[in-house]
């Protein structure tokens, strides 16, 4: 057998004996520390009796405090602590064990201290020095370790520094913290140096030779990381991050540094929901989704099944997206009941079959249109998909009795000026008007862009970047509202669970971002220097599109909900009655194919 599965297989057995041999080093090294290493018959005799007594109180105390089950290389304040309370503990319940057996007879005093003291230090040195073995005499590997500085001298730096000691994989070797709290320049933590503040990053990269730059501040906003990386030098330094400790006690992420993502610019607070109120709506439900191959409705997908759905319908015309993520389902949540659904929301008579035969009871509508220049191009296909597609699913969720269905919006139905933007304003105007009239609780939720979705900016400016630029946008001045795939659908999600009847929620997005200053951010996370390795070039505002996009929030008008970042927006006034009459009137203009026609109908409706 191999040794070292003996040893991990006899490892409890192995500890106890060496807890054992300490506390008998311990007991018969304090009579000799108080005879001056000159111990009589007498003394023996006094040690033979009371030696099997302590024995007993210690091991079974070690027991109940669980030194036996630590892992010694990771020792740590905790565990000392710990030893401490044990030999309390054994102490006390020693001492009057000698006085009832043996009436303190021939006993020194003296010994319940020395005991106590050697015995805690045999016991907590036998840990320390394992762990400062481990993490001094690490088994160096073939290739040279990398130069790392670490960003942020607190409790996450400081679990960076341990991995980096103790896991030989790291293969890093940290040569100091930059902290910008001034009071902690020319300190030492552990032994290694804060050498100064972020100001002072480009210099020290430069003179210390720097290989790798490691960001540990989890709890830092994003405005804090996107200057961090522009302070950062174009240059071989790699930059990575250490994620939100949320995340890492959701066990959605490693403890350990990673490459930074477009979600981390971003640095926006976890997302607290209630789960028992989102698994009352949703557990052993069948659930359609409308665009599953999409970003945010596999989000919402990967989300759905935490809760344990009876079913999910994936519903895309793209039947790639649909494809893998089947297989996704089949691989990584088989236990879950699933079908694909290849088919169109315009198409009345799929959708007809569908409801009919599966019968959902939620729904999440998040299939559309949502290029705004290429639906300034084709307003037609803007408005069967986005219009007369949803109102097709509306009109089957209160057919077929669905309980809830939940629509995916957009901040561009804010007053819109564009196609895209209108049509999604239309599509919650026909959603209100059903559910004033309908037992199924429909409601419409709104956010902005999403960093890293497929229609997002964020993979257009990886390509550019990878394919040597230049990267392209549409104005110096541009501003966009964006949020995480993951934050996104989870909000959504909570608002499935808040709504009623018609609400349009709105979910807090926080400031807009300057697209110039992402693009420029992306360019150094790839090592390169914005506008001289990868050029910026301006292309001017595009049909439809705005500079900065409408504030989500009306402060004087918009409610708070009982949901953290979740609000409801302000009920616009219309005449349903009139509504449907201007949709019939714009099926008209549709199947006339006149661009102008539709353009000026759709303005019309939402004025």
């Amino acid at each position: 057998m191999n040794i070292k599965l003996l040893i991990y297989k006899l490892r409890r057995l192995i500890i106890l004996a060496i807890h054992l041999a300490l506390v008998i080093c311990a007991y018969l090294l304090a009579f000799y520390l108080r005879f001056d290493f000159k111990i009589d018959s007498s003394q023996w005799q006094v040690i033979i009796k009371t030696l099997p007594v302590i024995i007993c109180i210690k091991m079974v105390i070690f027991v109940v405090f669980g030194l036996y089950s630590g892992l010694w290389r990771y020792a740590s304040v905790n565990d000392i602590w710990r030893i401490i309370k044990a030999h309390i503990l054994a102490i006390a319940c020693f001492i009057p064990a000698v006085g009832f057996f043996y009436h303190f007879e021939g006993f020194p005093r003296s010994i319940f201290v020395l005991d106590f003291i050697l015995s805690f230090c045999l016991v907590a040195g036998i840990r320390l020095a394992t762990r400062l073995f481990r993490e001094t005499f690490r088994p160096a590997l073939g290739s040279k370790r990398k130069r790392v500085i670490i960003i942020g001298a607190g409790e996450a730096g400081v679990m960076v520094l341990r991995e980096a000691r103790i896991n030989p994989k790291a293969n890093i070797e940290v040569i100091g913290f930059i902290d910008d709290d001034r009071h902690k320049k020319n300190l030492r933590i552990q032994g290694v140096d804060i050498l100064g503040t972020c100001n002072d990053l480009v210099s020290i990269v430069e003179k210390q030779g720097i290989d790798e730059i490691i960001i540990a501040i989890p709890s830092a906003k994003g405005e804090v990381i996107r200057s961090i990386i522009s302070r950062c030098p174009a240059s071989s330094a790699k930059i990575r991050i250490v994620p939100g400790l949320q995340k890492i006690l959701n066990g959605e992420l490693e403890v350990k540094p990673r490459e930074i993502k477009a979600e981390d610019l971003l640095g926006r607070e976890t997302v607290n929901i209630n789960e028992k109120e989102i698994k009352d709506y949703l557990f052993n439900k069948t659930v359609l989704v409308t665009g599953a191959g999409g970003s945010i409705g596999s989000a919402l997908c990967r989300q759905i099944v935490r809760f344990s759905p009876k079913e999910v319908l994936l519903f895309d015309h793209n039947e790639n997206n649909v494809y893998f993520l089947g297989i996704e389902f089949l691989t990584k949540y088989p236990q879950i009941k699933f079908r694909t659904i290849i088919g169109d929301i315009k198409d009345v008579g799929l959708l007809k079959n569908v409801f009919s035969l599966y019968r959902p009871q939620v729904i999440f509508h998040a299939a559309a249109h949502k290029h705004v220049p290429l639906m300034e191009e084709n307003p037609a296909a803007a408005v069967k998909n986005n219009v007369f597609g949803t109102r097709n699913l509306i009109y089957a969720a209160n057919h077929y009795k669905a309980e809830r269905f939940i629509f995916i919006s957009t901040d561009k139905a804010v007053n819109p000026t564009s196609v895209m933007g209108i049509t999604k304003r239309i599509a919650e105007m026909i959603l209100q008007a059903k559910a004033k009239m309908s037992k199924t609780r429909f409601m419409a939720v709104r956010f902005g862009n999403v960093l890293g979705s497929d229609g997002s900016v964020v993979p257009l400016f990886k390509k550019q970047i990878e394919g040597g630029g230049p990267v392209t946008i549409t104005h110096p001045e541009v501003k966009r509202y964006f949020m995480s795939v993951n934050e996104a659908s989870q909000l959504v999600l909570q608002a499935g669970a808040i709504g009623k009847a018609g609400e349009i929620f709105i979910l807090d997005m926080g400031e807009q971002i300057k697209i110039l200053d992402l693009a420029k951010e992306l360019i150094t996370l790839y090592g390169l220097n914005p506008g001289e390795d990868v050029k910026i070039e301006f292309i001017g505002l595009r049909p439809g599109e705005k500079l900065s996009e409408e504030t989500l929030l009306n402060s004087e008008k918009d409610k708070a909900t009982k949901a953290e970042k979740i609000y409801i927006s302000q009920a616009g006034v219309f005449d349903s009655v009139f509504l449907r009459k201007q949709i019939k009137q714009l099926a008209d203009c549709v199947n006339s194919m006149d661009k102008e026609r539709i353009i000026s109908k759709i303005n019309e409706i939402v004025e």
